[in-house]
């Protein structure tokens, strides 16, 4: 086969691949509630499948430079949710998802005019979801309705998801890791969710979604922490492996502890 040929192939192979996971775990989400999906949309569904592409295309430093952009970069989501959170309560779903983008563009902008080392992207993350935290918990309580799935619904889902990965594994070979950390860790899972459960369920009910996912995003930039830090000793495939781990584990804790009456 042609290598042009091989290379759409393999790509459409990682799209369907991608996107059929993300589907799966949303759906989960909305038929399991605002606290369980909160923690089933903050788990790396849309950015671990990317990183295993970017994994697979590019060296262990590659990936561990790219990954310690998506540690601070998670900080434009989580200004993002909170944006989002606030704007539906009043506002439809794609005035809400507009505002809470460009808050997360212009902060990605701002972020990445800093040299970040890792321990500072990592107090960033805690003090910004901790403020952000108690200032969205007043919206953290609204009932779920429970709505037949729409085709139309799947479908926005893989888009947005196809097109992230598309242009992760297309363009990281030009725009270098830092680029690409940023563009892998875009919310895609988070717009969709967004997007998607405002206009079945409601502004109130999706923002309850959001305002409970800020502790699941801390465990997600931390995640993305672990993959820093042991890409290069362990080799990408075992460090995506203890990091995915990291996630399920920190959003495992997080569902006991809320259980034991603790108020996450």
């Amino acid at each position: 086969m042609p290598a042009d040929g091989y290379f759409l192939l393999t790509l459409a192979l990682k799209v369907v691949v991608a996107a059929g996971f993300v589907i799966v775990a949303t759906v989960i989400a909305e038929r399991a509630g605002a606290f369980i999906g909160s923690l089933i949309v903050t788990l790396p569904v849309s950015t671990g499948p990317a990183y295993i592409f970017i994994a697979l295309d590019h060296e262990a430093s590659f990936v561990a430079r790219a990954a310690l952009t998506s540690v601070y970069n998670n900080v434009p989501t989580a200004f993002y949710t909170a944006t989002f959170v606030i704007m539906a309560q009043r506002f439809g779903p794609w005035l809400s998802v507009a505002v809470g983008l460009l808050v997360w563009f212009m902060m990605t902008y701002l972020f990445s005019q800093t040299a970040w080392t890792l321990t500072p992207a990592i107090a960033a993350n805690v003090v910004v979801v901790a403020a952000f935290f108690f200032l969205v918990r007043a919206f953290r309580e609204a009932p779920m309705p429970r709505l037949p799935m729409r085709w139309s619904d799947l479908l926005l889902r893989a888009v947005l998801v196809g097109v992230l990965i598309a242009a992760v594994v297309t363009l990281s070979f030009t725009i270098g890791p830092e680029k690409t950390g940023i563009l892998a860790s875009f919310p895609a899972t988070f717009t969709a969710t967004m997007l998607i459960l405002h206009r079945r369920v409601g502004g109130k009910a999706t923002a309850a979604v959001m305002a409970h996912s800020l502790v699941g995003l801390l465990g997600f930039g931390l995640c993305m922490a672990v993959l820093n830090l042991a890409a290069v000793p362990i080799g990408p495939p075992l460090a995506l492996c203890l990091a995915f781990l990291f996630s399920i584990s920190w959003n495992a804790a997080t569902l006991l502890l809320r259980r034991a009456g603790v108020p996450l």
